[in-house]
């Protein structure tokens, strides 16, 4: 068993900007490392789950498409995005899940939707495209390399186009509210993020950054 002093030694690169990241806090399962640069709170890499793992853990959910309380849950995200899209436009659903949702619900309001999924729908060529919007719901929390993924996620907009997100941001960084806070007490959330995360990403990948509910957030690309 590491003593206090063993658990605040030795910090971690961030996953995202690669700066030295200061450790934050632990819980019985888990240490916690906060970036002073980005701002992202990160998952010990050493207590991720494996592939297998992760999968069993989402095997387990229960997101019922036809199910009007997911489909409000949803409409969170689509409802603000579609008053910035046109009937028609293609769009990227990215960790769609095994019951792919939002992207019927977007299909439903005129676009033209396509589903990737790294384990349920692992279609790489639709990486190798660009659409005018791409969604990703309850994703980027699951990001072990999110200095990776970001840019591939990124990549898949076209100027001028949008990226929806939705996640919980940590609105307290105080560490005992962290520690107390359930989000982070699924094993495959990894990643983190505060408002001002949001904002590096922007700077970073070229993006214009909406606030438009407390769990979701629109990214412009500017055309030009």
């Amino acid at each position: 068993m590491k003593n206090r002093a063993e658990l605040h030694a030795n910090p971690v690169a961030c996953p995202l900007c690669h700066h030295p990241a200061e450790f934050f806090c632990a819980d019985r399962r888990r240490r916690f490392f906060r970036c002073p640069q980005c701002e992202l709170i990160s998952a010990d890499p050493g207590a991720h789950l494996d592939s297998a793992a992760e999968k069993a853990v989402y095997d387990r959910h229960d997101n019922d498409p036809a199910d009007p309380r997911y489909r409000a849950f949803l409409a969170q995200l689509s409802e603000p995005l579609l008053a910035r899209l046109s009937p028609g436009m293609a769009g990227l659903d990215y960790g769609c899940g095994p019951g792919p949702t939002l992207s019927g619900m977007l299909r439903e309001a005129g676009m033209a939707m396509h589903d990737y999924d790294p384990i349920y729908a692992p279609d790489a060529t639709l990486l190798e495209r660009e659409y005018d919007f791409v969604t990703c719901t309850e994703v980027v929390e699951h990001f072990c390399d999110p200095a990776t993924a970001w840019p591939q996620l990124a990549a898949r907009v076209r100027p001028g186009g949008w990226l929806g997100v939705m996640t919980w941001l940590v609105s307290d960084p105080d560490p005992q509210a962290f520690r107390s806070w359930g989000y982070k007490g699924d094993p495959t959330h990894v990643s983190f993020y505060r408002p001002a995360t949001f904002e590096w990403l922007g700077r970073t990948l070229g993006f214009e950054v909406e606030f438009v509910a407390p769990r979701v957030i629109l990214m412009h690309k500017p055309a030009g």
